[in-house]
């Protein structure tokens, strides 16, 4: 009886779900350990394949998003993808190498490896916002693992989700990488499957939905989640370059990325001249009007535009000073919605409590570094962490007495494109990382070696017990114990 039979599916696309899983374990069996080339082979052909089809992706993302960005696709999805295949393929013989390991002294003379072993079929959730990279990375980095992939796209992304399945399929079987969108109708049947490891990317919501269901099946997972990422900007750092920075950071993709910054930590005395510098910011780079600017993207559809909204609504009427930065004319523009200030937040308010996801930045007031820190510390632990000083003691003050997922200085975002360093986020941002050598690893098994020299005698440690060769050993190791302990 094969896994769809077994749990009584009937529906065509979850069928066909259930076949190719079969598929990819019965391939993966019979071949356990692909050689150099072939990992590498599978990278060039990616890497070709995002390159030939990068106008037709970008131009999919733009449909499903009614208006995104042809360069931001580009530059994020398409770049990043590229350079992570790029770096794979640099590095792979390198990190296929055994490690050699040292023995404890008592067993000298013998050998000791851990090979890295692929760990079979990898599963991998995409989020919307990121359609592109957030596949193709995990892919990268599982391939190189040598593992066969089933990759579960978003349903809001119908366009996209059908370019990628035809160029993956130019070059992969379906044992080999396969590709799910909105055809599966219930997406929790998809990390149900015991896959040998799963990564997920969204919000720590579904992230705690996947890693039950992944408990039933004893699946390792990686997720990254997102959260609240501050950018805290020092007293004595130039406010004009820190607010051009930071604005970037919430208008790429109209603020819908999980490393957006979320709020900025600004000194009371500054909080207005950095909501101007916002402001002009954001005129030079897109004017002030967006509704006909093809540098700009849209909210992704109605539903996150009217979360988005009543957040703000939500600010609004707790007493919050709202600034828009530029025009903005709802009834025109609809998802086309410039970056949002908010000033005089309080701690009852929805912005301060939900990841916004969105073009909307609270500016945050605060009097002394430590009070700074403190509020980043009493939230959860952020994927990310933007700090704006040119003060060494400063800096290495903050790095130490915060945790995030990763952290960028004196810019936001760049760290996670940066592949020879692990990506990924820590308590309520997530767990695992991938990118470069830790990618490689966290999708392979790592596999202890003891290889016992031929005449190495183990079995002096053997029953009975109290030869003087272990009481030497046990002597020298442990010393005497405290005879006074009962």
């Amino acid at each position: 009886m094969n896994l769809y039979e077994s749990q009584g599916h009937r529906d065509t696309a979850h069928e066909q779900l259930f076949n190719i899983f079969n598929q990819q374990r019965s391939a993966f069996n019979a071949l356990p350990y692909p050689d150099l080339d072939s990992r590498r082979s599978k990278l060039f052909k990616l890497k070709k394949q995002i390159i030939r089809y990068q106008d037709v992706i970008a131009e999919a993302i733009n449909t499903d998003f009614s208006s995104r960005s042809i360069d931001e696709s580009k530059l994020l999805d398409l770049l990043g993808s590229v350079l992570e295949a790029e770096h794979a393929i640099r590095h792979l013989r390198k990190w296929m190498r055994p490690s050699k390991r040292s023995t404890e002294l008592l067993f000298l003379s013998n050998r000791l490896r851990v090979q890295y072993q692929p760990k079979g079929v990898v599963g991998v959730v995409v989020p919307w916002n990121f359609p592109v990279y957030l596949a193709l990375g995990p892919l990268v980095a599982a391939l190189a693992a040598g593992n066969r992939v089933m990759i579960k796209l978003p349903e809001i992304t119908p366009a996209t989700n059908a370019v990628m399945k035809r160029m993956l399929a130019e070059v992969f079987s379906e044992d080999e990488v396969a590709i799910f969108g909105e055809e599966i109708t219930d997406p929790s049947l998809f990390t149900t499957l015991p896959f040998n490891h799963i990564v997920f990317t969204g919000s720590p919501a579904i992230g705690r939905v996947v890693m039950r269901a992944a408990a039933e099946n004893l699946t390792p997972v990686t997720l990254e989640l997102g959260g609240k990422s501050p950018a805290l900007v020092s007293r004595h750092y130039p406010l004009a370059d820190a607010a051009m920075r930071i604005l970037h950071g919430k208008a790429t993709n109209c603020g819908q990325i999980c490393v957006a910054p979320d709020y900025a930590l600004v000194p009371k005395e500054k909080v207005i001249a950095f909501a101007e510098q916002c402001k002009s910011h954001f005129t030079s780079m897109y004017g002030n009007t967006i509704d006909e600017n093809s540098n700009y993207t849209s909210i992704v559809n109605d539903r996150h535009l009217k979360r988005l909204l009543e957040i703000l609504e939500d600010a609004k009427a707790k007493g919050a000073e709202v600034i828009v930065c530029g025009e903005y004319h709802p009834e025109r523009d609809a998802r086309r919605m410039p970056v949002h200030l908010v000033l005089n937040c309080t701690a009852d308010m929805r912005i301060l409590k939900e990841e916004l996801f969105g073009p909307i930045l609270p500016v945050v007031a605060y009097d002394t570094i430590d009070d700074a820190i403190t509020y980043i510390k009493v939230g959860e632990r952020p994927l990310a962490l933007y700090c704006f000083t040119h003060d060494a003691n400063e800096r290495d003050y903050i790095l130490k007495q915060t945790h995030s997922g990763g952290v960028t200085i004196n810019d936001w975002g760049w760290h996670v494109v940066n592949h020879d360093a692990p990506f990924g986020g820590i308590g309520n941002s997530g767990m695992g990382t991938y990118h470069g050598v830790e990618g490689f690893r966290e999708l392979s098994h790592a596999k202890t070696i003891f290889t016992r020299q031929r005449f190495f005698p183990t079995q002096l440690f053997y029953p009975p017990y109290g030869t003087w060769v272990q009481k030497l050993a046990l002597h020298f190791f442990l010393k005497k114990g405290d005879p006074n302990l009962k």
